[in-house]
Order: structure tokens, then C-alpha cells, then sequence
């Protein structure tokens, strides 16, 4: 198990170059997370839906992802506190201090799940949440030591040396916490690293030193990680660099529960792109195209959208003919209304949209999960991609659809005069002919490049930057 001194400190990325290195010696490798919070989340094979980052951590193990690598994911709406969804399925809302008496019911999905992967592996990594050190939140703990203690699994413990005092961070947790919790630690790793290793080999013998733990890497920083998918939304806070050259200008405004936020990383790699992510507090830049992207709570990312001001910037946008793409959330945005009867997100209503597409949504507790293929209405590029929302849209620009799916049936709506669309699929922007042809529309040259065979170069990459800087053959004998 792959713990951290916080959250943060590159446990997704290691446990997906690990499943990469390990997979390529010829073992059975599959990731384990027992609970992950994040909107940023994939659709498994099996239908249900787990974190983004176990979906690429089964895809560096060369295994499609199941619900049972994530059986716990928590999705943080708005005040009614967070989805709740079990092995793949929604089972209902709860908030922070609610949620802790529902743990013990769920360490026995989590240990099931867990049974599951042991079945059909040689090796499992397994990611904690959150770190061991919050020791206010050890009873009933199910995603850190308390899984571990469950499972008798040996704890290897990350720190981050670049946000400072990695020191403090690891002999900090060894004095903290239960000393049958440390008793399960097997030994530490120290990551993202910059410059000369060896001006740090006293401070790893200080570590092991003051621990007892034993040194089993120093993890040097790997930049090509930011070309992965991220996992969530502390990756939007990265600095892009602008590319004041380039013909296509994209703006996002980042709302407070974004979700599928990855469905944007593709474009952060076009040398052509200049890809904008506009916090708070800042007005939209004059732009070719503004994408509303996917929200976990539909109608109060509205409400912050509008205090920010971007309604009337976005209607300015409109005004002077630019483009908006609203996904998933962000195409429910741009309609008349939303309507929310049930109370999903908050208490029962209607409000008013953007009003740049004549549709209407009623979102509901009908949980749209799916994979998808077919063609974009517009130009007939294909696309093979996936559908996560609850809500049905209707309305007469839905008789202008966006894309035309293999069954005959089609998503989406657009203006008349075609400058505002949405739709409900995820992942356009990772499908390289579909890329091509969005930015072709707004007068960009886009790369060569192949997004897919990219994410596998890097991950490639990672595995062998581990192989370099950890010591895999002692990580793997102390697997039980």
C-alpha cells in the first residue's frame, strides 16, 4: 500500500508507473483504491463509474478498469455534502460527519472489492487517501491504516520534498501515529526531487535513522507527468503557459465543482492552443471559443458562474460571434433552465440558464453511464468516447444535434447559426480526428501528434524513471 505524509505528494502517478514497470516484468498487476474522492472520474467496463486515476493506473497495468479498483468514490456537490457511490453505483448523499457512520458498512464493499482483485493478480498496489497523520480521523478509517490494519497489507509512505520540510513530514507520522499502524510501515520513498540526489543521502539516513523505516527511493521529479491525465482539480491550479502566437485562443472557466476536467489536457498539448484556465475573479479574455466544461452540481456552478460575471462575459463573447462548447454540466448551462424537482443538488427548483440554446434540462436520479461511438453531425468525423451524467435535455435546437451515435440515435444541440453547441459525451478532445476537426473550425493547425499513443509513451516513461530511482526488487519482496 502507496501512503502519503498528505495529499498530493504523487501517490496516483507512482502507483501508475509502478503498475507500468511491474506489468512489463510479466506480472498479473492491478491498483487498488478503497476510497477516493474526486469529480474527475471514468467508466469502467463493467458499466459503473470509479476515479480517474485508478482508470489510468489500470491502463498502466494493461488491464481494462473495473469498479472494483475504486469501490468507494466520493463526489463533493454542494450543500447537501457528497455522492456517495459504491462498486460503481450511486447509493445515495451524504455529508462529512454523516458519512463517518456509514464506514464500517462500507469497509465490507471495500474488503469485497479487494477479495475480487486478489483473485486474478499477482500484485497489488494499493493508493491511500489522505495521509495516516490525521489521526482525528483514524477510527473507522477505511481508505488509509485502517484498510491496511484489515488487510494486513505492508505501507510504503510518500513524502514530497518540494513543498518543503520532507523530514518533518515522515518522522512526523512515524511519532503520530498507532505504533501498530507504524508497525505496518515497510519502508519510505521521498519524491519530487530537483537537482543532485546525493545532496540528500544525509537526510534519507536521518530519516530511516529517526524511524526505523528503511530507505527505498529518492524519486526525482518527472515533468513529462504533467502530460498525464489528472486526477483532480489541484491539477487546474498548475501554471499553463500562455502561447501568445497561437491562432486558436480557448477559454475555461474553472468552477468550484468542475468535473471531467480532463477532457481538456488533450488541447494543453496543441502547439497551436492557447488554453486558458480562468479562476475567479478574473474576467473571460477575448477568445475564439469559450468551453463551460462538465460540473458535479449543475445549478450552483451556474449561481458561480454568474457571480463571477462570466454570464455577461460569455454574452459578450456571443455578441462579438465567438464560439461556446458546453460539456456534460456546462451543456445543461447554456440552456433556458435547469430544473432540479427531486432536490438532488440542493433544495428543490427551477433556474434560469444562459439562454443560448432553446433546450431545457430536468435533472433526475437516472444515472447515465456508458460508453460511446459514432460521428459528429457537422463534418462525419468519428469519435468513440463515454456518457456519466444524470438529466434528460429536450428542447427544439436538440433538432440541430451534435454528434450521431452508432445506434442511429444523436446528442446535443446547437444554435442556429451553429457558434453555441453541447452535448453530453466526454473525451472529444482525446479522440486525435475529432481534436483536429474542432480546432480546423477555429482556424488552427493541429499537431500530429497521437494523443493515446502520447499517454502510453509517458506512462512508458514513468515506469522507467522508477525503475531508475527505486528499488523495485526490495519493493516487491516485501509484498505479502
Amino acid at each position: 500500500m502507496l501512503q502519503g505524509t498528505g495529499s498530493n505528494v504523487g501517490k496516483s502517478l507512482i502507483v501508475a508507473g509502478l503498475a507500468r514497470a511491474y506489468a512489463r516484468r510479466g506480472l498479473r498487476v492491478r491498483p487498488f483504491k478503497p476510497q477516493n474522492m474526486s469529480n474527475n472520474a471514468a467508466v469502467t467496463a463493467d458499466g459503473g463509474e470509479i476515479g480517474r486515476a485508478q482508470a489510468l493506473q489500470a491502463r498502466a497495468a494493461g488491464v481494462e478498469p473495473t469498479v472494483h479498483m475504486n469501490p468507494v468514490l466520493l463526489k463533493p456537490q454542494s450543500e447537501i455534502g457528497s455522492q456517495v457511490v459504491v462498486q460503481g453505483r450511486v447509493i445515495g448523499n451524504a455529508k462529512a460527519r454523516e458519512y463517518q457512520s456509514w464506514k464500517p458498512r462500507l469497509m465490507e464493499a471495500v474488503l469485497d472489492s479487494f477479495g475480487r482483485l486478489a483473485g486474478e493478480a499477482d500484485l497489488i498496489h494499493v493508493e491511500g487517501a489522505g495521509s495516516p497523520a490525521e489521526v482525528n480521523l483514524r477510527a473507522n478509517d477505511i481508505a488509509i491504516m485502517g484498510f491496511a490494519r484489515r488487510a494486513d497489507v505492508p505501507v510504503v509512505l510518500i513524502g514530497d520534498i518540494d513543498r518543503g520540510g520532507v523530514v518533518a513530514q515522515i518522522v512526523g507520522t512515524s511519532v503520530v501515529i498507532d505504533p501498530e499502524d507504524a508497525a505496518l510501515v515497510a519502508g519510505f520513498l521521498v519524491n519530487k526531487f530537483y537537482g543532485d540526489p546525493t545532496l540528500f543521502e544525509d537526510g534519507m539516513a536521518f530519516i530511516s535513522e529517526r524511524t526505523g523505516w528503511p530507505a527505498l527511493g529518492l524519486v526525482l521529479h518527472f515533468a513529462a507527468a504533467a502530460r498525464l491525465p489528472a486526477e483532480d482539480a489541484v491539477a487546474l491550479d498548475r501554471a499553463i503557459q500562455s502561447r501568445l502566437c497561437a491562432r486558436a485562443r480557448i477559454a475555461v472557466p474553472v468552477l468550484p465543482r468542475i468535473s471531467n476536467f480532463d477532457d481538456l489536457d488533450p488541447l494543453k498539448l496543441e502547439a497551436d492552443v492557447d488554453l486558458l484556465m480562468v479562476r475567479a475573479g478574473t474576467a473571460l479574455p477575448v477568445c475564439d471559443l469559450v468551453v463551460l466544461p462538465g460540473s458535479k452540481a449543475t445549478v450552483a456552478d451556474l449561481g458561480a458562474l454568474r457571480s463571477a460575471g462570466w454570464d455577461i462575459d460569455i454574452l459578450a463573447h456571443v455578441r462579438r460571434g465567438g464560439r461556446v462548447l458546453g460539456l456534460c454540466g456546462g451543456y445543461q448551462m447554456l440552456g433556458r433552465s435547469v430544473g432540479d424537482p427531486l432536490g438532488l443538488e440542493g433544495p428543490p427548483g427551477t433556474v434560469a440558464g444562459l439562454g443560448l440554446l432553446d433546450v431545457d434540462t430536468v435533472l433526475g436520479d437516472d444515472k447515465v453511464l456508458r460508453p460511446v461511438v459514432g460521428r459528429t453531425v457537422a463534418d462525419g468525423e468519428p469519435f468513440s468516447d463515454y456518457e456519466m451524467h444524470m438529466g434528460k435535455t429536450r428542447g427544439p435546437d436538440r433538432a440541430r444535434p451534435v454528434l450521431r451515435f452508432s445506434d442511429g440515435t444523436c446528442d446535443g444541440a446547437a444554435s442556429a447559426d451553429g457558434r453555441v453547441a453541447g452535448c453530453y459525451v466526454h473525451g472529444l478532445f482525446a479522440d486525435d480526428r475529432q481534436r483536429a476537426a474542432w480546432l480546423h473550425r477555429l482556424g488552427a493547425e493541429p499537431t500530429d501528434f497521437a494523443y493515446e499513443a502520447e499517454v502510453e509513451r509517458v506512462l512508458d516513461g514513468l515506469a522507467a524513471h522508477l525503475e531508475e530511482h527505486v528499488d523495485l526488487d526490495r519493493m516487491l519482496a516485501l509484498a505479502r
